[in-house]
């Protein structure tokens, strides 16, 4: 395709996406206005097509597909334990959360059950995850709109997370630390008494962000009546997470359909009124409170016992097996080569990531590999809300909207 053909199709894309929101305003011209893809305040390579009237936003339209990856048949070519790998690429700010969607749908497919030491350990650590994804937006977002020491703040507190991981993974970010059936191991010594520090550390640093921000007159000019999407509107778009519990509705996964053990922990769900940046915002600073009374209480009843289950069909035998045994080594060779057989069967699992509902489809024929993935990201229904809540707004309020909704590129495109 010559230059010319390729620009006119261009033209013809932006013609046809600029006429499937509301309509043009009525009187003078509107301009076509290109954010990103390589623009920084759009948290990946997210472009946006902004159609002004002025400052003002006519139109602000998202296109994506700049990091698609296409993990979801990279999934389904792999067995079911190698494919794990791949979920840490999706959301990279809620790793240790897409292991655990994608475990918990083999073990609903396999019917497996998790020890009880795994079952805390997983919470535990997918809270502290949590913790870190909002460290990166609580910076991000501040740097966008308001101040950028902050920014170095919460880097600061995220790379305590950081260290944890690597104790317990050797790997800072893309962990693959659960496993079906379980995690990979037990956790080191020291790592009870490196969360307990975290824990008493972090909740006189959120002072000082609320004390920097909540009250701060150009935050709050900067955020309140800004992006505003009521609850009702919010679920026709299928927003989830802080995005749609900022408009007042009271919907998390963790309360409403228990995984991994949530319903024996004592947490509030924090929620919102006006359904702006702002209370979007309110959100999620309470929420890094009520995700360390999760983790509180899960390094207080982390019970003694294995951390992987005892059925052969999914789990390695054990490593003091493996010098004394032919028939454990065998079992061992051909579970991590040829990997284990899933029934046919269709599983969907969803858990609550720090953007909102992060669910896995799992298909299985018989093989040892998956013969359909398919992921249900929050960033991704959330994110098709921007048009909406952009429309009157100015073109300067684009960035704190889009950091409001806290997307990850990567959970978008897929």
């Amino acid at each position: 395709m010559g230059a010319q053909a390729e620009h006119q199709l261009l033209e013809a894309t932006v013609d046809e996406l600029k006429h499937l929101f509301s309509p043009r305003v009525e009187t003078g011209d509107t301009v076509l206005l290109n954010m990103g893809p390589q623009h920084p305040s759009t948290h990946g390579v997210l472009r946006v097509m902004a159609e002004l009237d002025g400052e003002i936003i006519v139109n602000a339209i998202p296109d994506i597909g700049y990091l698609h990856t296409g993990v979801e048949k990279n999934m389904e070519a792999k067995t079911y334990t190698k494919a794990l790998v791949m979920t840490d690429r999706l959301d990279y700010l809620n790793t240790i959360g897409n292991n655990l969607a994608y475990c918990l749908a083999v073990e609903k497919l396999m019917d497996v059950q998790v020890p009880p030491r795994a079952q805390v350990l997983r919470v535990l650590l997918a809270e502290l995850q949590r913790i870190a994804s909002h460290l990166v937006w609580l910076g991000t977002h501040t740097s966008d709109i308001a101040s950028q020491s902050v920014l170095f703040y919460c880097f600061r507190e995220r790379e305590q997370i950081l260290a944890i991981h690597e104790m317990i993974s050797g790997q800072r970010m893309m962990t693959s630390y659960f496993r079906p059936g379980g995690v990979w191991r037990d956790v080191p010594a020291g790592f009870e008494e490196a969360v307990r520090a975290f824990l008493d550390y972090l909740p006189r640093r959120l002072d000082e962000y609320e004390a920097l921000l909540t009250n701060n007159p150009i935050w709050l000019d900067r955020t309140r009546n800004i992006g505003v999407i009521d609850g009702a509107t919010a679920l026709t778009w299928g927003l989830t997470g802080p995005s749609l519990r900022g408009s007042g509705v009271n919907f998390d996964i963790r309360k409403l359909m228990p995984y991994s053990g949530y319903e024996q922990y004592d947490f509030n769900v924090p929620l919102g009124q006006n359904g702006d940046v702002y209370d979007r915002y309110l959100v999620r600073m309470q929420e890094f409170r009520e995700s360390l009374k999760i983790v509180d209480q899960a390094l207080r009843k982390l019970p003694k016992g294995p951390v992987m289950t005892s059925n052969r069909k999914v789990a390695p035998p054990p490593r003091s097996e493996l010098g004394r045994s032919m028939e454990a080594v065998i079992h061992h060779f051909k579970l991590w080569t040829e990997g284990f057989n899933a029934p046919e069967g269709e599983v969907y699992v969803a858990v609550e990531s720090p953007r909102g509902e992060l669910g896995v489809f799992l298909a299985g024929n018989g093989g040892p590999k998956p013969h359909r993935v398919h992921w249900r990201t929050p960033s991704f229904n959330n994110l098709q809300a921007l048009p909406l809540m952009s429309k009157g707004a100015f073109i300067a309020d684009v960035v704190g909207i889009i950091g409001s909704i806290d997307i990850v590129l990567g959970d978008v495109d897929r």
